[in-house]
Parts: structure tokens; C-alpha cells; sequence
């Protein structure tokens, strides 16, 4: 099978469990008529690209079936206008609410999508907390990435990176919801400051974020 054709193949994978919902192996085998090897090799490179996901379903005495279905990252690889249409409605929001409203109502919503990161991320150490964050981020479509750095004191530091903006759209026409991305990593790792390092948003190829302990 030459790459375009195995490019194709997991395309129609991931098309096939778009349309409904959920798959094994076998049956993605009869559908796609490819053989039950070649499927559970592209299985396995989708699920460590990160596009699909799997669960042991167990059916009687036999064998557990693993049963797979979309990340929400593989998800992504659909076009949607979903960012469009969160363009229009702030837009439609600008032109309708005060300034004053606009920012409140920004700022509601950054302050409950970090109540949400503070309650996932737990109360671990710094190190699990920022590793869980990054999890979070990469569910919700960003590239993220963290490694600690070095620090004079006792406690480590550490750099979340973010090579993409899965709001790319929004913040072009809203910069300022990027810095409250500042506030609102800030408010779910608590006990901590958040600094911008890099910003997509100036020309660079990546957010970056310096992250330590108070």
C-alpha cells in the first residue's frame, strides 16, 4: 500500500467513525473492505496521532472488543464554522452591549472556564497540576507542551508551550481574550504566577507561558 493510499484509508477511517460514532477493528475491516491487519496498524497510528480513542467493551466469555471512536481532536479535523459563528456573535455583542458589558461579559467567561481547568486539574504538585493543564489544552485542540526549566530557589519552573491557538479566529478580532489567559491559568494553578513569554498573536510561532509557585 503506497503512503497516498494509506493517507486515504485512514481518512475513511476517520470519516467512517465520524458517521457513527463508534467501530471495531473488524468491522471497520468489512466496511472499508482492507484487511484486518492494515486497519489495526492505521488504528494504532490515529490513536497515537492523538485522533481517535478506544475502549475495552466486553461481550460475554470472548474476547474483550476494543471499540474506537474520535477524539475530540480528530473531531477537529472536519471543518466546522463554529469560530465563525463565535466571531459574529461577539461581534453582534460589541455592537449591542457597552464596552463596560463587553469586558464583564468576557471576563465571566474566562473566570468560569478556569473554575472548570482548577476543579480538573486537582491539588497535586505544581508538576502534575501543569501536566494535567497541558492534557486539558490538548482535548480542547491546542499543541500543548511543558518542561520545567531551571530556578535559583528550591522550587522548579516551568514553560507551557502552545504551538497553535485553537481560537486562532476569535483572537484575532478579540485579542484581549489572550490575556485573560494569563488570569485564567493563573486562577487554575493555584498558589501561582503565570507570565507570557511568546504570543502567536505578535508574529511568534507559539504562546509560551513561564509558570512557578509564589
Amino acid at each position: 500500500m503506497t503512503p497516498i493510499q494509506q493517507q486515504s484509508t485512514k481518512q475513511d477511517i476517520l470519516q467512517h467513525l465520524l458517521k457513527q460514532g463508534q467501530a471495531t477493528a473488524q468491522e471497520l475491516s468489512e466496511q472499508l473492505q482492507v484487511s484486518p491487519q492494515a486497519i489495526r496498524r492505521h488504528l494504532k497510528d490515529l490513536e497515537t496521532e492523538g485522533l481517535i480513542l478506544h475502549q475495552v467493551v466486553q461481550a460475554g466469555m470472548g474476547r474483550p472488543n476494543f471499540v474506537y471512536e474520535l477524539s475530540r481532536v480528530g473531531r477537529s479535523q472536519f471543518p466546522d464554522r463554529y469560530d465563525d459563528f463565535a466571531v459574529s456573535l461577539l461581534d453582534t455583542l460589541a455592537e449591542t452591549v457597552s464596552q463596560d458589558q463587553m469586558k464583564t461579559i468576557l471576563r465571566k467567561q474566562w473566570e468560569r472556564k478556569a473554575i472548570e481547568y482548577r476543579d480538573r486539574v486537582g491539588t497535586g504538585s505544581l508538576a502534575e497540576r501543569v501536566a494535567k493543564l497541558v492534557e486539558l489544552r490538548k482535548q480542547e485542540g491546542y499543541m500543548a507542551e511543558c518542561h520545567p526549566v531551571e530556578s535559583e530557589g528550591a522550587d522548579l519552573k516551568y514553560v507551557l508551550t502552545e504551538y497553535n491557538c485553537a481560537i486562532s479566529h476569535i483572537a484575532e478580532s478579540f485579542p484581549s481574550v489572550c490575556g485573560h489567559e494569563l488570569e485564567m491559568f493563573a486562577l487554575a494553578l493555584q498558589g501561582c504566577t503565570v507570565e507570557r513569554t511568546h504570543w502567536l498573536v505578535e508574529g511568534e510561532h507559539r504562546c509560551g507561558y513561564l509558570i512557578q509557585v509564589k
